[in-house]
């Protein structure tokens, strides 16, 4: 059963209907969130892992959503930064990288789960070589086609500054893929 995020939030209130309300937001925002924030942290079950911080950070700070923002930005802003988080954290653990690519780029190529053909590998590869603020809004406006307003709002950032972001973003994948030819 599919409800909107007003009737959610509505039943979430609810003190009677909390729980089944709670099971039903994370069944209609479980899949969108898993393949953003995988897109962030890399791995499958450092995904799960986040995935299930996040539901558990977005339960404990329901009484505090003032519907200042929707829903899905909302909880996209909590799952982006609960990501940000893990990947700056696992980085500080394993001092070995040099910096965000060579850890991003050895938990690609380590990953069983990836299902791609060569050209999205390649893809994947040119996206994980982008700076951070530039790989977020390639993905969210590329993948998720999460508009710039929304946006915005997610990563507390101008549109402006998101256009550009994208801007660069898709002219250094251009580049990257081109010199793989």
């Amino acid at each position: 059963m599919q409800l909107s995020d007003q009737e959610l939030l509505a039943e979430l209130r609810q003190e009677g209907k909390k729980e089944k309300a709670f099971q039903l937001l994370v069944g209609q925002y479980q899949e969108r969130l898993y393949w953003h924030i995988r897109k962030i942290v890399i791995d499958h079950d450092d995904t799960d892992d986040v995935l299930q911080n996040t539901f558990v950070k977005v339960w404990k700070n329901l009484g505090n959503f003032r519907e200042e923002s929707a829903l899905f930005t909302w909880l996209y802003r909590i799952a982006t930064n609960e990501s940000l988080t893990f990947v700056n954290s696992k980085k500080r653990r394993n001092l070995n990288f040099s910096d965000d690519t060579s850890y991003l780029m050895e938990t690609f190529e380590s990953d069983t789960y990836f299902e791609g053909d060569e050209l999205q590998k390649k893809l994947q590869k040119a996206i994980l070589t982008l700076p951070e603020k530039q790989r977020l809004v390639f993905n969210m406006k590329y993948f998720d086609d999460i508009k710039y307003n929304d946006m915005s709002e997610i990563l507390n950032t101008s549109v402006g500054a998101l256009k550009a972001s994208f801007h660069h973003a898709v002219k250094k994948i251009e580049d990257y893929l081109t010199q793989m030819d």
